[in-house]
C-alpha cells in the first residue's frame, strides 16, 4: 500500500506488537494478521482505533485489557500519538497530534494522481467479464448498469495493484444469430429494391439493421437475394456479427468502456475447446455418463430419460449434477460456459463475471465448475459472481418514454445524447448493484445535494472556483505553513485521509460503489467546511487579512480535490472545472 497516514499506523502498530514478541509477552511467531487500524465508529473518540488487543489476547493467554495496557505503554512513548486509551473490552483509541493530519496533506500533494493507489493486488492477474451482450443489437438500458459496475470493478482493481483483463464473450453461436443473419438478408433485399413488407414474427425489427443490409448490399451485390438459405447464412452470420460488434463497441465508448479481449463463442467451438474441458473432466472423474431425475410436474408419458454427459456440479454445492450436453449433441450452454471459463482461467489468478440478476439460476453451477477446475489444478481460482440488478428508466417520477431506435428499448445512446456519459456512469454507481435502481432523467441532472453526480462535481468545480478566485487577488497555495490549519480543517482531512484504505476495502469486496459513497462523503464535508465562511468571514478559505492562512487552506482545498479527482478517475467520470 501507498504510504500514508493509515499505513504507517498499522505499521507502528506492528512495531509494537513485535516489540511485545521480544519482550515474551506475545508469542514468537504470532500471527497479526487480523489486526486493524482503523477510525473509530464515534470520531468523539478519537482518531484511529485498533483491535489488537482482542484479536490477540488469546494467543497471549491473557485478557484483552490487560494486553491493551501493554501496547498503550509502549504507544505513549510516541511523540505523534497525544494519547492512547483503552475503550469497553479492549479496544485502544488514539489521538494524533495535528502534525499527523498536516503531514497527511502534504502527502497527498506528493503523490498527487498516486495517492490512494495501492501494491494489494501485487503478481495478481484478474479477468474482469463484463457486458457480454448477446450481438444483436445496440447496447440498451439492460446492458448499461453491469458495463459501467464491470468497468468501475476493474479500474478499481487497477488502482489496488492487480493486473486486470477485461473481457467480453460474443454470445455468437446460438439461435438467437441464426435469427440475426436471417433478418440482416431479410434488409439486403430491401437494400437492393425488394418490398419486404411488414417484418415477418420472430425476426429483429429495428431500424438498427437497416444500415447493416445496405452494407451486405455493397459486400455481396445481389448474388444473394434469391439464393437458398444454406448458402448464405453462415456468411452472413459472420458478417451481421461483425457489423453488430462495431454498433456495440461504439455504444460501449459513449461510456467510456473498453475491452482488452473480445471472446467469440463460436470461435471456442471450433476450436474444440468444449471437447478438450469435457475430457480433462472426465480424466478428473467430474464428468460422467448418467440420467437426469425426471423432473417435477412431468409423467413418463411426457418425458423420456435419456443419458447424457453429466458434471458433478452436487460435489461443489449445486442442487443437481448438470448436463453438458443436449440429447442431440449439441453444447448445453453451461457446457460451453464450463469450457469458456477454463479457457479464462489459463490467464489468469483470479475470476470475476458480471451478470444481470436474471442470471441468478445460474451462478451455483458456474461457482461448482470453477471450484472443480481448482481442484483438478491443484491451484485455488478465486472466482466471484456479481449480480446486477434491472433499472427502471423514469421522467419526473413517471415510466420514460424516450426514441427506440430498435423497435423496443431504450438505448445506451439514447441516454448518453441526454444527460451524458458522466451522469449515467456515476448515477449507476450510486446504490450496491443487486439494489434495485430508479433512474429519473429529471433527477439525475438536477443541482441539488440529493443528486450525488452534481454534489461531488459541483464540490470540485467549486475548488477550481476559489482557487481562480484566490490567484485573481494574488494569492498561490502554499504548504509552507499548515501549522496555521486548525480543527475544522483537520476535520476536513481525516476524511480525506481514508480515501487510500476505502480503495483496498472496495477492491478486497469487489465493489466500486464504496468510491462513490465515500466521494459523496468527503464532498458533503468540503462544502459544510466551506460554508462555514457564510457565518465567518475568519473561516472563510480565502482571508484578506491573513495571506499566510489563505494560502495554508487553499493548499488543502487543492489537496481535497485531488482526492476527488482520484475517487472519479476511478469511476471514469470526469472532474469538471465548471458547472
Amino acid at each position: 500500500m501507498t504510504d500514508t497516514l493509515y499505513s504507517a499506523y498499522a505499521e507502528k502498530i506492528d512495531a509494537v506488537l513485535a516489540a511485545l514478541e521480544a519482550e515474551a509477552v506475545l508469542p514468537a511467531g504470532t500471527n497479526r494478521a487480523n489486526v486493524s487500524v482503523e477510525p473509530p465508529r464515534d470520531p468523539s473518540h478519537g482518531d484511529l482505533a485498533t483491535n489488537a488487543a482482542m484479536v490477540l489476547a488469546k494467543p497471549a493467554a491473557t485478557n484483552p485489557r490487560a494486553l491493551a495496557e501493554k501496547i498503550v505503554e509502549h504507544l505513549q512513548r510516541d511523540p505523534a500519538i497525544t494519547s492512547a486509551e483503552i475503550a469497553g473490552p479492549g479496544f485502544i483509541n488514539l489521538r494524533l497530534a495535528p502534525q499527523s493530519w498536516t503531514d497527511e496533506i502534504a502527502a497527498i500533494a506528493e503523490l498527487g494522481d498516486d495517492y490512494g493507489k495501492s501494491d494489494m493486488g501485487a503478481d495478481t492477474r484478474v479477468n474482469v467479464e463484463y457486458v457480454s451482450a448477446n450481438p444483436t443489437g445496440p447496447m440498451h438500458m439492460g446492458h448499461c448498469r453491469g458495463a459501467v459496475v464491470g468497468d468501475a470493478l476493474a479500474s478499481l482493481l487497477e488502482h489496488a495493484g492487480h493486473e486486470v483483463i477485461r473481457e467480453y464473450y460474443v454470445n455468437d453461436a446460438g439461435g438467437q444469430v441464426d435469427t440475426l443473419a436471417r433478418s440482416t438478408h431479410l434488409r439486403y433485399r430491401e437494400a437492393l429494391g425488394e418490398d419486404i413488407g411488414d417484418i415477418p414474427e420472430g425476426f429483429y425489427p429495428g431500424e438498427y439493421l437497416v444500415p447493416v443490409g445496405q452494407a451486405a448490399a455493397e459486400e455481396f451485390g445481389d448474388r444473394f437475394q434469391a439464393a437458398p438459405e444454406e448458402e448464405w447464412l453462415p456468411l452472413f452470420r459472420a458478417f451481421a456479427v461483425e457489423r453488430m460488434m462495431e454498433i456495440i463497441k461504439s455504444d460501449l465508448a459513449m461510456l467510456g468502456i473498453r475491452h482488452d479481449v473480445f471472446s467469440s463463442e463460436a470461435a471456442l467451438q471450433a476450436a474444440k475447446k468444449p471437447e478438450a474441458a469435457e475430457m480433462w473432466m472426465r480424466e478428473h472423474d467430474l464428468v460422467y455418463d448418467g440420467v437426469l431425475e425426471q423432473p417435477k410436474g412431468k409423467t413418463l408419458e411426457d418425458w423420456e430419460p435419456v443419458e447424457l454427459p453429466l458434471f458433478r456440479s452436487t460435489r461443489f454445492g449445486d442442487d443437481q449434477d448438470r448436463p453438458i450436453k443436449k440429447s442431440d449433441g449439441k453444447w448445453t450452454y453451461f457446457g460451453a460456459d464450463l469450457a469458456y471459463h477454463m479457457q479464462k482461467a489459463e490467464n489468469a489468478d483470479a475470476l470475476i463475471d458480471i451478470w444481470g440478476a436474471d442470471h441468478a439460476g445460474t451462478v451455483k453451477r458456474i461457482k461448482a465448475a470453477v471450484a472443480a477446475m481448482s481442484e483438478g489444478q491443484g491451484k485455488p481460482i478465486p472466482f466471484d459472481v456479481k449480480l446486477v440488478q434491472m433499472v427502471q428508466l423514469l421522467r419526473d417520477g413517471e415510466p420514460a418514454k424516450m426514441s427506440k431506435r430498435s423497435g423496443n428499448f431504450v438505448t445506451i445512446a439514447d441516454m448518453v445524447d441526454e444527460v451524458g456519459k458522466d451522469v449515467v456512469r456515476f448515477t449507476m454507481l450510486t446504490r450496491k448493484p443487486e439494489a434495485q435502481m430508479d433512474f429519473d432523467f429529471a433527477k439525475v441532472v438536477e443541482a441539488s445535494k440529493d443528486n450525488p453526480v452534481f454534489y461531488v462535481q459541483y464540490a470540485h468545480a467549486r475548488i477550481c472556483s476559489i482557487l481562480r478566485k484566490a490567484a485573481d487577488e494574488g494569492i498561490a497555495p502554499s504548504g509552507e505553513q499548515l501549522d496555521l490549519l486548525g480543527e475544522d480543517e483537520l476535520t476536513l482531512v481525516k476524511q480525506a485521509a481514508q480515501f487510500p484504505r476505502e480503495v483496498e476495502a472496495a477492491a478486497r469486496a469487489r465493489e466500486p460503489h464504496r468510491i462513490a459513497f465515500y466521494l459523496y462523503d468527503l464532498a458533503a464535508a468540503f462544502h459544510a467546511y466551506w460554508n462555514l465562511g457564510n457565518d465567518d468571514s475568519k473561516m472563510r478559505i480565502i482571508v484578506a487579512q491573513d495571506p499566510a492562512l489563505s494560502a495554508a487552506r487553499l493548499f488543502l482545498a487543492v489537496q481535497i480535490g485531488q482526492v476527488i479527482r482520484n475517487g472519479l478517475g476511478i469511476l471514469g467520470v470526469e472532474a469538471v472545472e465548471e458547472l
